[in-house]
């Protein structure tokens, strides 16, 4: 209860505010250096960076038995991206970072894993026609759906719907497969497929397979022959104006600079991604297969400024036969939505978007559910490019008691 009453005090004050599109009038283009006179050589950098104070009622205790604070602070993300074209004809693209550092897993002299920046994307691109690319590397071309192929720059919610980033560290690093991929547009019909190399260390490595409960870890056992490959695609038609597919990381509001609804389809398919044990205790490859449907819309409403963002999808998991791994990722399936309003007013650069969002997931290992609903707003200074972001959420998972959860979020991109 004291969390709740916590939110209801800080969205108390929000709405106290006097309360662009996907950033502000006054940006136009950032740090984007040219090469040649007409900007047809250039390079592009974009940096973010999005601070964290989080509060939540999960009474956790360290070592030694004392009990830990409800506060906490940390550094959601830091990351730099750069892109570069000398020529129309091809692309390299490089993007680091870190995530979630804290007091935790801060190193005295910065040298511990957590504390290392780390290559997130690095692709070449190169161009088969005006419509249609083919690149590979470190990528971000994934399948499923919208929200696994999520920009972290301009999200409507807190933070993206965790499970929609279905295999993060189960076959990819953080996200992004080591592969070739190819996307396009037929007219409306967007595409992006891949063909990507599984990881090795995966944070089910050391999991230990069951007759009845698989691991995924199906190329450390398996080998690479065997397990080694994913196929992954996602299919989106655009009924209104077209978004670009220019990089692979798609909006989450455009604050009604667009008029924008996509339906859309994809998957992920993984032979022998995880193991089972037979009956005469050898080792038994099962595929993980993932797909999902979606729909996103995004629109002005009204000549005041007004907009709408609205986003709903089903996902259905496979990874194996009863797969839990920690309350993440589990076999079953999943409906997730959310809903937002960027609400007219009078100053150009500050705007009030309130919103809710909503999951519900079935775990086929517990025979129950996991679900998870939150109530937030962005206050925007300029666009995504300088906002405020206050959610409060509540988790459920089986049988154990909600957690609630406060966070004010602070951010900023060039």
């Amino acid at each position: 209860m004291r969390a709740v009453s916590l939110a209801l005090i800080l969205v108390s004050f929000l709405f106290s505010c006097t309360v662009s599109a996907q950033g502000a009038t006054e940006y136009t283009g950032g740090m984007k250096v040219k090469l040649n006179e007409d900007g047809s050589k250039y390079f592009r950098i974009i940096s973010w960076a999005q601070f964290w104070a989080q509060y939540n009622d999960d009474d956790t205790f360290n070592s030694f038995g004392n009990e830990e604070s409800d506060l906490d602070f940390s550094i959601r993300r830091a990351r730099v991206l750069m892109y570069a074209q000398l020529s129309k004809k091809f692309l390299i693209l490089t993007h680091f970072g870190l995530n979630s550092q804290n007091a935790l897993n801060l190193d005295p002299v910065g040298k511990s894993d957590s504390s290392q920046l780390f290559f997130h994307d690095v692709w070449g691109e190169w161009s088969i026609s005006s419509d249609h690319a083919a690149g590979g590397g470190l990528h971000y071309w994934n399948g499923i759906s919208r929200l696994n192929n999520q920009s972290t720059l301009n999200m409507l919610t807190l933070d993206n719907n965790r499970q929609s980033w279905a295999t993060i560290g189960l076959s990819d690093q953080f996200a992004r497969h080591m592969g070739i991929y190819l996307k396009g547009k037929f007219n409306r019909l967007q595409y992006r497929v891949s063909i990507n190399e599984a990881l090795n260390n995966s944070l089910d490595v050391n999991g230990i397979p069951g007759i009845d409960n698989a691991t995924y870890n199906g190329r450390n056992i398996l080998g690479s022959k065997a397990a080694g490959k994913n196929y992954a695609g996602y299919f989106d038609f655009q009924f209104l104006d077209q978004e670009s597919n220019f990089l692979p990381y798609k909006v989450g509001s455009y604050l009604g600079g667009k008029r924008v609804f996509n339906i859309g389809a994809g998957f992920f398919h993984h032979p022998n991604g995880s193991v089972v044990l037979d009956n005469n205790g050898s080792f038994k490859g099962e595929d993980v297969t993932i797909f999902a449907v979606d729909a996103f819309y995004d629109a002005p409403l009204g000549k005041n400024g007004g907009a709408l963002t609205a986003y709903a999808t089903y996902q259905n998991n496979d990874y194996g036969n009863n797969f839990t791994l920690g309350q993440t990722y589990e076999t079953g399936s999943m409906l997730y939505s959310h809903l937002g309003y960027l609400i007219p007013g009078q100053k150009e650069h500050l705007k009030f978007q309130p919103y809710v969002s909503i999951s519900s997931r079935t775990i086929q290992a517990l025979d129950d559910n996991a679900t998870r609903y939150g109530v937030g707003s962005n206050l925007y200074l300029s666009g995504h490019h300088s906002k405020l972001t206050l959610e409060y959420s509540n988790t459920r998972y089986a049988n154990l008691d909600a957690v609630h959860t406060v966070t004010l979020q602070a951010m900023i991109y060039l």
